[in-house]
């Protein structure tokens, strides 16, 4: 199944490396879903900035980076073959410094207490290179590296390069540093944060695990061999554009282009599996690669000719709706068959089945609330009704609501397992 030849219980983190992430992201989550509740019936008053910087680090640190850091603990020994020693204790502190972190940058977002914006650059920075950095380091002693790993090192090391340009925003905003380059850095911090962290790991482990859970035939060696290098490329030219006041619209309609047509290839592959059968997770991967080329088309219509902030807007949603439909593909994949995993491979005789986990009757409605959710907030950008943005921020609650049960309910199905069933003896 593994092309480094399977998962060992030695090999594989305990569970528990993975749901605190999981279960971390699921928060913020919730927390964001209840952000833009009280700012919808007006509880909180901001400027827009602190608004649109909130939501945006809400999604992509508290929720991206946790869903991430938590998937690629376990991840890394199936598709790498890299096994982390002390796994427990380093993600730990990973997990710690992200969680206080974010809290704190969150918080700074919206007081602008100079001290908080010192603490989250020196807290959250910590976290994020701490983890970033033992992975790489990791996957830097892989000797026969695959599309899917070496896209791991470069995604990766983008992430690098977003977190040490988001300190240096972070310290500007509070005071510390003149910061004259700030509107350059946001620009490339924002590149490398979207393009070479979230997406080119989406697009790195898609490689894999497209093809292995789905009974996929392969992505063209053409695509496999050369995208991911050829983005991180780009992202370089565009960084070196940025910084010399060059203009990056041609860079842009590549990058565009060349996810338009990864999506395509993808959507491809998932309508040729071999496996008829159809469940919620090949519904959520569908549906991420099409509001990925929904987004990616906007971005590129962009670079040809001027198009309104409405329309901006509905880019910018389509992109977060795909990043989050193919991590809760992967929840839905990874949780029960984690839990199965672990508790079988120690023994216990009335081990749950994976639909006994999280039955894929709860993934199908998930989809559905995920459906509803991004419909909403487009009619929300596209006719800006009061009631419509309320409606919408309840759907945020609701959708990560209803994955945060179910995780939870996933540690304590793994918990009494363990606790009031029998276990084999060898």
């Amino acid at each position: 199944m593994f092309s480094q030849g399977g998962l060992s219980l030695e090999q594989a983190p305990p569970i528990s490396v993975v749901m605190k992430f999981f279960i971390t992201a699921s928060g913020f989550g919730l927390l964001l879903g209840l952000y833009l509740f009280a700012n919808s019936i007006g509880i909180i008053s901001h400027n827009s900035y602190a608004y649109n910087v909130t939501i945006t680090h809400f999604l992509a640190l508290g929720v991206m980076a946790s869903f991430m850091f938590g998937a690629l603990f376990q991840m890394l020994p199936v598709i790498a073959g890299v096994v982390i020693k002390m796994p427990t204790k380093k993600s730990m502190v990973a997990h710690v410094l992200l969680l206080l972190g974010v809290l704190l940058q969150l918080l700074a977002f919206n007081s602008s207490i100079p001290l908080l914006y010192l603490f989250s650059a020196i807290i959250l920075g910590a976290g994020l290179l701490h983890a970033t950095t033992l992975m790489v380091k990791e996957l830097a002693k892989v000797q026969d590296h695959s599309s899917s790993s070496k896209g791991m090192i470069l995604s990766l090391s983008s992430f690098i390069v977003a977190i040490l340009l988001g300190i240096y925003l972070l310290l500007t905003l509070g005071g510390y540093i003149k910061g004259d380059a700030f509107e350059q850095v946001k620009e490339a911090h924002y590149s490398f944060a979207l393009f070479g962290w979230v997406s080119l790991l989406i697009v790195s482990v898609s490689f894999q695990v497209v093809e292995m859970f789905y009974v996929t035939p392969k992505y063209p060696s053409i695509m496999s061999k050369y995208l991911v290098t050829s983005i991180i490329m780009l992202l370089l030219l565009k960084l070196m554009a940025i910084f010399t006041l060059l203009p990056t619209v041609g860079i842009d309609l590549i990058l565009s282009l060349l996810f338009i047509v990864y999506g395509a290839i993808t959507l491809h592959r998932l309508y040729k599996r071999k496996r008829p059968t159809s469940d919620a997770t090949v519904w959520f991967w569908r549906l991420g690669m099409g509001l990925l080329i929904i987004s990616m088309s906007i971005t590129a219509l962009g670079t040809l000719t001027s198009i309104d902030q409405g329309l901006k807007s509905i880019s910018y949603l389509t992109f977060i709706g795909f990043a989050l439909s193919i991590v809760f593909a992967m929840n839905y994949k990874i949780v029960p068959f984690l839990t199965w995993f672990h508790l079988s491979n120690q023994g216990y005789i009335e081990a749950p089945m994976m639909h006994d986990v999280i039955h894929p009757k709860k993934a199908k409605i998930h989809f559905y609330i995920h459906v509803a959710m991004l419909i909403i907030w487009a009619m929300v950008i596209l006719f800006n009704v009061a009631m419509l943005d309320i409606l919408a921020s309840l759907l945020v609650i609701v959708s990560f609501g209803w994955l945060l049960y179910h995780l939870v309910g996933a540690v304590k199905k793994y918990n009494y397992t363990q606790k009031h069933t029998e276990k084999m003896e060898w």
